[in-house]
């Protein structure tokens, strides 16, 4: 009986059951059926281990459900893998294929990095030219291919157990005569004969392991996602038996066993949570489920197991989980499902009006825990018909990022309209999907304008910009620390006629006297014949200056003697001693300066445009 075999464990000595045909325990796996759930109501204890980690397989099993990454692209997620792990060592270790000449760059490339967690392993089949490949990459463990079910022994590898044993075992004594760590994948542990092969198998390692001194790690392999968490469920699908097996049964420690599962039946991370409860140290995964078929379990579910299971971050940094998706998704072009927990577009984003409302109240009413501090992603909303007025307040306030004593009330009356626009549109225009933001920052300029900056507004502001840097460019370029008259009329005669947006460029002493002639436009100049005689003390643009030592911008104004629209920047000129000296003043073309991005740049604010606004040509 089970229970009399899990009582016995590790005092009993298991031996191979060699067998004609192969033992596909139909009873459980008809085939022609979903497969049975047996439960045989013997229960075995937690034993949560003290040391816990995640090894990782995005590169291995993850990338074999896409297509083959490049070596940029891998070291790229490799680096913030390492990133996720922060002061920890939570994520020990990630595993490589071997087999291609882009496989090894990518083992060379990441392993170049010098982290010392993840570390770089490998993976190979149990046959020994395999084996040179880890030689040849002088890797410190690889992880080795042994099946374990009669499926893969007899229908797939037309053997029987004896014979694959012995392979197996030869190809692990060739890792431990090159001192390599050996990690055999028990692959489709979930329907092998349990105490006929697999525990026999793990106590050979385990004999092998003592021997040379070198660890042998067994890694289980849920290859089908037949596995169940519960502990009363009948072996071979019971990931708490499996565990306790290996464990009790084989004499396999903790720190020695990985679990490995796949999402067949929706039960990959329970699975892997079960290994770790029931006494597995490692749990292998793929960041966002990667893996054939259904995929991997999602490490990034494991590591909020983790937390949760510790009580502690110890380090994790989690927002690099955020920064990861982002990167697969850019850059790999993998799909993330909307819904998919911590990554997916819609994790924390609610629909319903009443949950909307409740989260103007506090967030905490429906928000898992603080996704902004912890994953980098504040809670949102989605609006469709359910969101109700408090959810397009909601969205409104968040959106927009008004500040909190400007954020508006469900009671606005622009709230009102908008509301009654979005029912029009699914009551009567029968719309079935929500609004996307692009609608809805149109349907707020449109009913609360004043929450945005108009065109006018944002072109004003840059002009504004432009002008107080281009006026340091000048003072900086022009070497005005002193005043002499004749020396910096040359200089800016020469500089505006290289730079048309500037209009007059005037240079006043401490008490608002001119010091330079008028020095402007060519065209120009007959326009400014009565400016010569002006005083400047009571000026604004000079008397900010001389008040504050700060630069000063106008607003737009009408040039009296021009008549074209102008901006006037004026900024402290200062000797050598720090003392002011007079004031640096140009009127600048409002026009001509608003359309620097639509024409090539020149003169000495080519520099300017070019630092300040890159980012947004």
């Amino acid at each position: 009986m089970l229970s009399d075999t899990l009582t016995i464990g590790m005092h009993k000595k298991y031996k191979l059951v060699d067998v004609e045909k192969p033992n596909l325990i139909r009873h459980i796996f008809p085939y022609k059926k979903p497969p049975f759930i047996h439960f045989d109501n013997v229960t075995v204890p937690v034993n949560l281990p003290d040391d816990m980690w995640i090894t990782d397989t995005s590169f291995r099993d993850g990338q074999q459900s896409l297509p083959p990454f490049t070596v940029k692209q891998i070291v790229g997620m490799f680096d913030l893998i390492h990133k996720i792990n922060g002061k920890s060592r939570l994520i020990r270790q990630s595993e490589f294929f071997l087999y291609s000449e882009k496989d090894r760059q990518a083992v060379e490339a990441c392993r170049d990095r010098g982290y010392k967690y993840p570390e770089v392993t490998g993976w190979i089949r149990a046959v020994p030219d395999d084996f040179k490949l880890v030689k040849k990459l002088q890797l410190r463990e690889t992880g080795i291919l042994t099946s374990v079910s009669d499926y893969h022994i007899f229908l797939k590898m037309f053997s029987n157990r004896r014979k694959i044993m012995d392979q197996y075992l030869g190809v692990v004594k060739a890792a431990l005569s090159a001192g390599v760590i050996p990690r055999c994948h028990f692959e489709d542990v979930t329907r092998a004969d349990i105490f006929g092969f697999v525990v026999p198998f793990a106590q050979e390692l385990m004999h092998l392991s003592e021997e040379s001194g070198i660890p042998i790690k067994i890694r289980l392999c849920d290859t089908m996602g037949f596995g169940l968490p519960n502990a009363e469920a009948a072996l071979p699908r019971s990931v708490p038996k499996l565990v306790h097996a290996l464990t009790n049964g084989a004499g396999v420690p903790s720190e020695m066993l990985e679990w490995h599962g796949h999402n067949d039946f929706h039960k990959v991370h329970a699975n892997s949570v079960a290994a770790w409860l029931y006494g597995v140290s490692g749990i292998n995964g793929a960041f966002f489920g990667m893996g054939e078929r259904t995929g991997n379990s999602p490490i990034e579910a494991l590591i909020f197991e983790y937390i949760g299971l510790k009580g502690d971050f110890e380090g994790i940094q989690t927002t690099r989980i955020t920064e990861l998706a982002q990167f697969v998704k850019e850059e790999i072009g993998l799909r993330l499902s909307d819904n998919v927990p911590f990554v997916g577009k819609n994790f924390n984003v609610t629909r319903a009006g009443i949950h909307a409302d409740g989260v103007i109240k506090n967030e905490e009413i429906y928000n898992i825990f603080d996704t902004e501090k912890i994953l980098g992603r504040p809670i949102d909303v989605l609006i469709t018909d359910k969101s109700g007025i408090a959810g397009i307040a909601w969205w409104i306030n968040s959106k927009i990022e008004l500040a909190p004593d400007a954020k508006i009330g469900k009671r606005h009356p622009g709230i009102k309209k908008i509301y009654d626009k979005i029912m029009k549109l699914y009551n009567r225009d029968k719309r079935i999907t929500g609004i996307s933001d692009e609608e809805m920052f149109a349907l707020v300029r449109r009913y609360i304008p004043e929450l945005f900056v108009s065109d006018f507004d944002q072109i004003k502001q840059r002009v504004e910009h432009i002008a107080e840097n281009v006026i340091l460019d000048i003072l900086h370029e022009a070497h005005v620390d002193s005043i002499d008259a004749e020396q910096l009329e040359d200089q800016l005669g020469s500089i505006i006629e290289q730079n048309p947006i500037i209009q007059l460029i005037v240079i006043v002493d401490k008490q608002g006297h001119r010091v330079t002639h008028n020095i402007t436009q060519t065209q120009d100049i007959g326009k400014f014949s009565t400016y010569d005689n002006q005083e400047f003390a009571t000026r604004e643009w000079f008397a900010k200056p001389m008040e504050t030592g700060k630069n000063f911008v106008t607003d737009i104004y009408k040039s009296e003697y021009t008549g074209k629209l102008i901006i006037t920047s004026a900024t402290p000129i200062w000797d050598a001693n720090d003392a002011v000296i007079g004031v640096l003043s140009l009127d600048i073309k409002f026009e001509d300066a608003a359309r620097l991005e639509d024409v090539p740049l020149l003169g000495v604010y080519q520099s300017v445009f070019n630092r300040e606004f890159k980012d947004t040509e």
